[in-house]
């Protein structure tokens, strides 16, 4: 009886052990899907951020959506693989907007203009755009790989530009 007690008791402590441990080293950013409000004031601190300045926005209809990805192939893109969403309502021109950043690493941005507000991709009327500013074509549907719209952000604040496009 006491034999399975203490196996018992070594089982917890294992488990306990290993959750500790991949918690640790699984990414501070795991935590998927927080929509968040746009702070300006995050980007003048000293952690790490992205200002993303968007420019080339062709209305004020609708809204703009900026959501932060880790930059790796299985999160880029990946439906509700986006950690930090900010949207706001369109502004004709340009926009600028600061992402928190969980930790210095590779990440990448992808930007949408929703038109109408439907909150639906209608693609010969929406406006899109992606951290890099990669070519966008009918062939890779706006869907560039991750390796070109990949970026690293440090433990300081960085800025990237983004020209919005349309079809």
């Amino acid at each position: 009886m006491m034999h399975r007690i203490r196996s018992a008791s070594f089982a917890l402590a294992l488990a306990g052990t290993f959750c500790a441990v991949l918690a640790a080293v699984s990414p501070a950013h795991a935590q998927y899907r927080q929509e968040i409000t746009n702070d300006p004031a995050v980007c003048r601190g000293q952690g790490p951020s992205i200002r993303v300045n968007i420019s080339e926005i062709r209305s004020a209809d609708g809204a703009v959506r900026v959501q932060l990805y880790r930059g790796i192939e299985e999160d880029w893109l990946a439906s509700g693989r986006w950690i930090y969403r900010i949207e706001a309502p369109a502004r004709q021109g340009s926009m600028s907007f600061c992402l928190p950043v969980p930790r210095a690493g590779t990440y990448g941005v992808a930007v949408r203009h929703d038109v109408n507000g439907n909150g639906q991709t209608d693609i010969m009327r929406d406006g899109g755009a992606m951290s890099n500013n990669p070519s966008i074509n009918i062939f890779n549907l706006g869907k560039p790989s991750y390796r070109k719209t990949r970026f690293e952000v440090g433990n300081a604040p960085v800025t990237i530009n983004i020209r919005m496009r349309y079809m």
